[in-house]
């Protein structure tokens, strides 16, 4: 069974004026709009993926893999679990 390539969004989504590269994922935004299409295959969402893991350094990197492993793992981005337990 194959397992569903997760999103890489983190819910931390602010472009970058100069890069274009969301300040949480690193996409642009026609990436996230092509993320989103139902029939795009799992060999471009992989691919796209170095991509964007490529284009972070340091902190970024390290948080983004974090809070993007919590996503895989719990269903949600750490940034989010953090925001919805604000709201409680």
């Amino acid at each position: 069974m194959n397992k569903k390539i997760v999103s890489p969004c983190i819910s931390i989504c602010k472009t970058d004026p100069v890069t274009g590269y969301c300040y949480g994922c690193a996409r642009t935004e026609e990436e996230k709009k092509i993320w989103k299409d139902e029939k795009i295959n799992d060999e471009w969402k992989k691919k796209n993926l170095e991509i964007i893991f490529s284009r972070m350094k340091g902190w970024q990197l390290t948080t983004f893999r974090e809070s993007y492993d919590h996503k895989i793992k719990e269903g949600v981005s750490l940034f989010k679990k953090n925001l919805l337990k604000k709201k409680l």
